[in-house]
């Protein structure tokens, strides 16, 4: 989108404002395994300004090992403390309200990890306590048949986050919020969400990065989820059009964001 189509809503100015950001990752930082042009240099701006910082992905998938080696395969070097996924907060709600539990999986090494270091046991499907549900790239009809036995035996239906969609290389591809949507219509259950937009993984990026609210901006590339979640939590908002949202669904959602940019490229290049 040229210049004079693109709407700020806050002048880059104000910007100066924001002392810390919690940043989305696919379809911010990278799409599929292809990086955002201009990632390199943003992060130089966020190590050199100082701007604190915490990647808040709502993608389950993988550990923060596994997101530190992507980045790091990309140019880019972050610490796991730096990273905060909707697997994390999903696994620290369960352990908080049932401690020890049951739990039947749908999902990767990101969502299975964490909810092991959380001291949650993992079930094989003949009964569980309740089913958590991530993204899953080797998604069986088995697998949906055995969470919906469990769920309508009574256990509890918990999604680590909504998104329909994920963006790739080769545009959006299924979500987990795709698999919530069967579920929900095989059981009549409706999941908990626990990641975006929920303030859950907001208010701990906030405080693992001790900034209040007021002086944080969440940045991301969906309304529905970054853009809502952090205004819920009382930050200042960012949009890209890198990722799962274009011009045209931002000029009809009522869900607006302080600040819009194409890409992180151009969010650098405006930062004052």
């Amino acid at each position: 989108m040229a210049d004079s189509q693109r709407t700020i809503y806050r002048s880059p100015e104000e910007l100066r404002e924001v002392h810390a950001l919690v940043v989305d990752m696919d379809g911010v930082l990278w799409r599929g395994d292809t990086p955002i042009p201009g990632l390199y240099a943003f992060f130089e701006l966020l190590r050199t300004r100082p701007i604190r910082f915490r990647l808040a992905t709502n993608n389950p998938s993988r550990t923060p090992e596994q997101y530190v080696a992507k980045l790091a395969r990309m140019g880019v070097e972050v610490a796991p403390e730096e990273i905060l996924t909707s697997a994390i907060v999903t696994a620290r709600y369960v352990a908080n309200h049932m401690p020890g539990a049951r739990v039947y999986v749908i999902g990767m090494d990101g969502l299975r990890q964490a909810l092991l270091d959380h001291g949650l046991q993992l079930s094989d499907g003949d009964a569980a306590d309740c089913v958590v549900v991530g993204l899953d790239t080797q998604l069986t009809y088995a697998k949906l048949a055995e969470a919906t036995l469990l769920i309508r035996a009574g256990a509890r239906f918990i999604g680590c986050n909504p998104d329909v969609t994920l963006p790739s290389e080769r545009g959006l591809m299924p979500g987990n919020g795709a698999t919530l949507a069967y579920l929900q219509a095989a059981t009549g259950v409706a999941p908990l969400i626990i990641g975006k937009p929920e303030r859950a993984i907001f208010d701990a990026a906030l405080e693992a990065m001790q900034v209040p609210a007021e002086h944080a901006a969440t940045l991301g590339d969906r309304l529905e989820t970054d853009i809502l979640g952090g205004q819920r939590a009382g930050m200042r908002s960012i949009l890209v059009l890198s990722g799962a949202t274009d011009a045209s669904q931002l000029a009809n959602s009522p869900i607006q964001p302080d600040w819009v940019f194409e890409s992180i490229q151009e969010l650098a290049a405006a930062w004052p």
